[in-house]
């Protein structure tokens, strides 16, 4: 029996922590004083744009909270309990606590009567308030083992002949033995600092997780709403790839299939008249029927890569990136193949993503890497390029992100000018059909 042990945070790093949740509970204290007077003014129209004004306000400050609380939760998690068995890896962790996410409404983009509306009927805007009001009691909270810690390094400091001749300007030793005797209190209150500081931080985690996390019914709705603009561009995307298909059978296949036929019924006219014709037409015949095929074979691997079909997603991005006129680093472990849709779905996103790199990126080299962990197929691009990649409406990258989200699948683009370029995927999915190869690498 093995135990996978905690992975806590050090209390170093909840201190780092502790000081960024004070700035940010300043801050709130800062803001308070805008909402109520925005408040105020609500009682005239002339207090509609302050209400939208702070509340954006408000929602960023929210949202900061929210980013920070989520990051001391997974620095805060747990790894599972159970049986490590000989040659299998060890269990993967899993955070104690899902990320704290924000469910706002989206606000109209035009009226200032509508945007404001909008806002008050929010009821994320009411927990937002709560917390706001709350942040005294929070600031306390954090301010307690900061405060604790700081007043014991400051007599510490005294103690040791560090500082000035007077400790706090209201007690001057006579003796070295006197100042020395305030190193007692000062380790005193450093050492109560250092212990209280996971207790204040997880209350502090606790009671914030409360204000800020999202009721399960605006949790609900908010899935909803993202189900259905999801199904509505997978709609879009399958009408627009039938009419692609259309259009490619109409003008190559089917055209060629036309002319085919004329002139095979012109050769089987003149066969007995002019032989050496209708041997030349049933020789275009054939070159024709040859390019009818590969046209044929070229919209079937863009709908569904045979390779896809006889490999899966191993063998099939292996092969695109020997294929690549990009050198691309290929890493890949997974233990089984997802279901059909999500292989195609994955394929065809990392092509996408290469052929963005080699478009713009002006990349020398990139990596791809794919497992899978936690019911998600994740894959990593990364390119040495310039950077600077965003999905922009009508980009490939905004056709990535529609084609994920058939999947409830997401994508984290991390491009800052300069590069690198880093591209995350994850697609939740359930694998099947253990493989029988070891996983490999390409270079």
């Amino acid at each position: 029996m093995a135990t996978a042990p905690h992975q806590r945070a050090g209390r170093l790093t909840t201190l780092a922590y502790l000081f960024l949740l004070l700035s940010q509970n300043i801050a709130a204290l800062l803001l308070l004083p805008l909402v109520v007077l925005s408040a105020v003014l609500t009682l005239t129209w002339i207090g509609l744009p302050f209400v939208i004004l702070t509340a954006l306000l408000l929602r960023t400050l929210a949202d900061s909270q929210r980013r920070t609380l989520s990051h001391l939760l997974i620095k805060n998690s747990k790894t599972p309990r159970g049986r490590t068995t000989p040659g299998l890896p060890a269990p993967t962790p899993r955070p104690l606590h899902r990320p704290i996410a924000s469910a706002y409404r989206p606000i109209p983009p035009t009226g200032i009567t509508r945007r404001g509306t909008a806002i008050i009927t929010d009821p994320a805007t009411w927990r937002d308030l709560l917390w706001l009001i709350s942040a005294p009691a929070s600031f306390l909270l954090v301010a307690i083992p900061l405060t604790l810690i700081a007043h014991g390094i400051e007599q510490l400091l005294f103690a040791l002949n560090l500082t000035g001749p007077t400790l706090y300007d209201t007690y001057t030793p006579t003796t070295t033995l006197n100042q020395l005797i305030i190193l007692i209190p000062a380790l005193a209150l450093i050492t109560l600092g250092w212990l209280l500081i996971p207790l204040a931080a997880d209350t502090y985690l606790r009671f914030n997780r409360l204000l800020l996390s999202p009721s399960e019914k605006t949790r609900l709705t908010a899935r909803v709403a993202h189900l259905a603009t999801s199904r509505a561009h997978t709609i879009d995307t399958q009408a627009s790839e039938i009419r692609r298909i259309e259009r490619d059978l109409h003008d190559g296949a089917q055209a060629r299939l036309v002319a085919l036929g004329m002139n095979l019924g012109m050769a089987e006219q003149i066969v007995e008249k002019d032989p050496e014709t209708a041997r030349a037409m049933l020789t275009e015949a054939r070159e024709t029927t040859r390019h009818a095929l590969t046209e044929l074979r070229d919209l079937v691997r863009g709908i569904h890569p045979p390779v896809l079909v006889e490999r899966g997603l191993d063998g099939a991005v292996h092969a695109l990136a020997l294929t690549h006129h990009l050198p691309i680093t290929v890493t890949i472990h997974l233990h089984g193949r997802p279901a059909d849709p999500v292989e195609s779905a994955a394929y065809f996103a990392i092509a996408e993503l290469l052929t963005n790199t080699a478009k713009h990126a002006h990349a020398t080299h990139a990596w791809i890497h794919i497992n899978h962990g936690r019911n998600r197929l994740v894959i990593t691009i990364t390119d040495n390029g310039t950077g600077g990649a965003t999905p922009a409406p009508g980009s490939g990258l905004a056709g990535i992100r529609r084609r994920l989200d058939a999947f409830d699948g997401t994508m984290n683009i991390t491009s800052p000018p300069g590069g690198p370029t880093i591209v995350t995927l994850e697609i939740p999915c359930a694998l099947s059909s253990p493989k029988t190869l070891p996983s490999s690498e390409t270079d």
